[in-house]
């Protein structure tokens, strides 16, 4: 692997362990909206193409037209702006991870799906020790992952070459971003997704914890 100088990183399921925030909003909204809520444990595979793709899934068959998922939009969004780091905790050896990268000289940044506001202060709640180069989420008017636009954007504004780029996420849509943009990739194996969808979508390294990462590097 060549040398690297910028660490991308997945949020859910891969910076933090989010789900149970996540279940809570998501059947708090399908609770006004007079639908039934999903147990927690059926979330993990929901979760990782953005909000309204959540939406899209939790609710029943029939029933997933644009406008119920707005409704369900309005609903989550009141509920876990509020609630969205009660539950939530960084995984183990995360904190560790990052803070040794960034006094190690790495540049560190955040892509995730998650809604923009909601990415940007929950990144800065769990891990306020680090100056992160960008902090990306879900944007009006770019595509969500594994469309490798929102790589591309933090490449332009750190000024990185893609060889010097590591993305490390837990779910099947990380592996294709990276691949899709043409960067080295490690999938995690204690987020939301199974073995066998990383190596489906084309990872490049696996990882059981944290600390692996840096003996990659």
């Amino acid at each position: 692997m060549n040398k690297k100088k910028l660490l991308i990183f997945d949020l859910d399921g891969t910076l933090i362990n989010s789900i149970e925030d996540l279940a809570n909003s998501t059947n708090f909204a399908l609770q006004q909206c007079n639908y039934p809520t999903h147990p927690t444990n059926r979330y993990p595979l929901m979760v990782g193409n953005g909000i309204n793709k959540l939406f899209e899934r939790a609710l029943p068959g029939g029933e997933k037209t644009a406008a119920n998922i707005v409704r369900m939009r309005q609903a989550f969004l009141a509920h876990y702006s509020n609630h969205n780091t009660e539950k939530s905790y960084p995984y183990e050896g995360i904190t560790n991870l990052l803070t040794t990268l960034h006094q190690s000289g790495y540049k560190l940044a955040v892509a995730s799906n998650k809604y923009q506001a909601g990415t940007q202060k929950i990144v800065q709640h769990f891990f306020p020790q680090i100056p992160w180069a960008e902090i990306y989420g879900q944007q009006e008017g770019v595509p969500t992952k594994p469309d490798p636009t929102i790589v591309f954007k933090i490449m332009q504004q750190t000024q990185v070459k893609k060889e010097e780029i590591l993305y490390v996420g837990d779910s099947g849509v990380d592996m294709q971003t990276a691949y899709r943009a043409k960067v080295d990739s490690v999938g995690v194996t204690w987020g939301f997704r199974t073995k066998e969808e990383l190596v489906e979508n084309k990872a490049g390294f696996m990882v059981d914890r944290p600390k692996e990462i840096l003996d990659l590097l």
